[in-house]
């Protein structure tokens, strides 16, 4: 059997105000708002866990809990991080006994906005910064760059939540109209903000280059780019990228396009890279890697030369001293010292 909500509550006795333990309990209860999620009523459910505490409160008219408890179930979908700001105006309006009607029609005209704003500040902005600010820890193998990422994020939308309850329950409906009222301009800025922080990222970590060299002299078609653009190709593929994604590809097609890229061009020796593998005699294989179809030669230029070389070429240093009369030292350890950096040696 339908509920029918009614337009005004029985007791219209404004509410005392709630207390600040009430308010930081619903901040924390917040957090199970997609909890129950469903596509009939989105974060309906959670919406009315995370600010029942209040509603307890202010109606101890059970008439009037079931009532505020029934609208409250209506549909809902805003951001999971801002939902604190629309659950103080709620509450501010509830407090004040204020007609049904009116407080589901203030629920949805905060919420829709949340969502654009929340996107650009939180997942266009926050994100990007704090990965940049922990992927270098990240990359050398630390695990503290992952736990900084967390911490940092999580502490920042925390913050947020509890910020956001507090100034809008005191702020009241007023802040429904400096949210709408402002809500293009802070949208714009903060993408516009993110924009700058990824293109930033893409040029410190995109290292996507090519290992093609061609000619004799040797040419290295990757030092001519750098010569005309550093970090060309790492732009040229988050381009490509935004394009197809603005034609309607989905971000899974993306990944699996640039995964069968690499693949492709390692086989055919087009990408750089370091696998880090050696030869039989303990070198470092020439241009990081053995492509399955060699089209061309690949010349690196000057080479590292190998512990071998290295010995010997100290040797050849130790013979030539001791031709001029300098007395050395010719022990392993010396050596090993004298090749590279050592003293190991004392004039006559």
């Amino acid at each position: 059997m339908a509920y029918n909500i009614p337009e005004r509550y029985s007791d219209l006795t404004p509410a005392p105000q709630l207390d600040k333990k009430t308010l930081n309990k619903m901040v924390w209860m917040s957090c199970f708002l997609q909890a129950s999620f469903n596509y009939e009523r989105m974060q309906a459910c959670g919406w009315l866990w995370g600010i029942l505490p209040g509603l307890q409160k202010i109606h101890t008219n059970k008439d009037d809990l079931k009532a505020s408890m029934a609208h409250n179930l209506d549909f809902l979908n805003t951001h999971p991080f801002l939902v604190t700001f629309v659950m103080g105006i709620v509450l501010s309006l509830e407090q004040n006994k204020t007609e049904t009607q009116t407080i589901r029609s203030v629920r949805i005209s905060a919420a829709g906005p949340l969502g654009g704003i929340g996107d650009a500040l939180f997942w266009l902005t926050l994100v990007p910064i704090t990965a940049g600010l922990t992927a270098n820890i990240a990359m050398e193998g630390n695990i503290l760059g992952a736990v900084l990422f967390l911490i940092i994020f999580n502490a920042v939308q925390f913050v947020v939540r509890w910020w956001l309850m507090h100034w809008s329950y005191n702020l009241g409906t007023k802040a429904v109209t400096m949210l709408t009222s402002n809500a293009k301009e802070f949208t714009r800025a903060a993408s516009i903000l993110g924009i700058f922080v990824v293109g930033g990222l893409i040029a410190n970590y995109g290292a996507t280059s090519l290992r093609i060299t061609v000619g004799s002299p040797t040419i290295n078609i990757q030092s001519l780019i750098d010569g005309i653009l550093p970090k060309l190709i790492p732009l040229l593929i988050t381009l490509g990228i935004y394009t197809l994604i603005k034609k309607g590809w989905t971000p899974v097609k993306c990944i699996l396009l640039i995964l069968v890229t690499g693949i492709v061009g390692c086989a055919f020796g087009i990408w750089a890279g370091d696998s880090k593998a050696m030869d039989n005699d303990g070198n470092t294989i020439a241009g990081g890697y053995n492509p399955l179809v060699e089209w061309y030669t690949y010349d690196g230029g000057e080479k590292e030369p190998s512990a071998k070389e290295q010995k010997h070429a100290t040797q050849e240093i130790i013979k030539q001293l001791q031709d001029l009369g300098i007395k050395i030292d010719a022990t392993a350890d010396a050596i090993g010292d004298l090749g590279y950096g050592g003293s190991g040696y004392e004039q006559k």
